[in-house]
């Protein structure tokens, strides 16, 4: 019976990598370095190195291991990826190429909704199986479980919630190509930029964002004591954020929702500001979900990469 599983978090630069028990304790991680040259050609055989060095490092035989899990920054369709630009990828079958290499069992999924099934299994949605999780960072990501299973949709874009259209007023274009997207006011850039609005709008104001560096964090440190100008942006962003997880409950209909990326950082005061506005509008069966922090902070994709080779929540 298989005693273990590897789950792998791919990112631009680094790759994370975790050795799990199958019941979800992890064994040891660690990372190794993305070699993106020659159009990505390296990645795929680092990986299936590393875990192999890893299995027999650990005294581990091949049908101790139950498979790898894999996240990737791009859409997966059954384990295809039809690009994945930050790894200099065009099409690859990543499942089948890295299972050609290893002899195990691989399974790959996007890497937003990879960290999202890892909240849901050992983070701030444990034992839950209708879960929305949103993560706060230089964009807005996220991951949607129904029946304890990622939702990816036919195209690989199921969760993509920072691309949810909620001002018609923004027209500065998005990453995505489009205007007014939730990621243009909720990710820590987003936030930034609503307090640049502001500081505009109010000459006469003279706190702390007028004189510092303005980020999300700053922000939130000034809203926590009680500065005027900070309060405008948070709730102008709560409002945004409230608004769009409305949306989606009313949809999902969810029994918890999670938020985790850098902004969550600035802990319950956060969860508390978004979730007076959710409230407020929510459908009333769906009005008392909970929303919570994140726990499992940059290891949720490896959590969640090692539970897409063991199944289902």
């Amino acid at each position: 019976m298989a005693k273990i599983c590897f789950g792998i978090d791919v990112g631009g630069t680094t790759v994370k990598c975790g050795m799990f028990t199958t019941d979800g304790t992890l064994l040891d991680k660690w990372e190794i370095t993305t070699r993106t040259e020659n159009g990505g050609e390296n990645v795929l055989p680092d990986i299936a190195a590393t875990v192999i060095s890893k299995l027999r490092l650990k005294g581990y035989k091949d049908e101790d291991c139950a498979g790898i899990g894999v996240g990737i920054p791009g859409p997966v369709m059954r384990g295809v990826v039809p690009v994945a630009v930050n790894l200099h990828w065009g099409e690859k079958n990543v499942e089948y190429e890295l299972s050609q290499l290893t002899g195990m069992k691989v399974r790959a999924a996007n890497d937003a909704n990879v960290a999202a099934l890892g909240e849901a299994w050992k983070g701030g949605g444990e034992g839950k199986k209708e879960i929305i999780v949103v993560t706060l960072g230089t964009g807005v990501g996220g991951g949607i479980i129904i029946d304890g299973t990622i939702v990816e949709g036919l195209h690989g874009a199921g969760g993509e919630i920072g691309h949810m259209h909620v001002d018609d007023n923004i027209t500065a274009l998005c990453n995505c190509g489009h205007s007014g997207c939730l990621e243009q006011v909720a990710s820590a850039t987003g936030i930034a930029r609503l307090a640049r609005e502001e500081l505009a709008l109010h000459p006469e104001y003279t706190g702390d964002l007028r004189t510092g560096e303005v980020t999300a964090k700053a922000v939130f440190d000034a809203y926590k004591e009680d500065d005027p100008l900070a309060t405008r942006v948070v709730n102008r962003f709560a409002k945004y954020l409230g608004t769009a997880l409305a949306n989606i409950a009313v949809v999902i209909d969810p029994e918890i929702i999670v938020i985790g990326g850098g902004v969550s950082r600035a802990g319950e005061c956060l969860t508390d500001i978004v979730g007076n506005y959710y409230r407020s509008i929510a459908f009333s069966s769906c009005a008392n979900t909970p929303i919570v922090l994140a726990r499992l902070g940059n290891d949720a994709g490896i959590y969640g990469a090692a539970k897409l080779v063991l199944g289902k929540l």
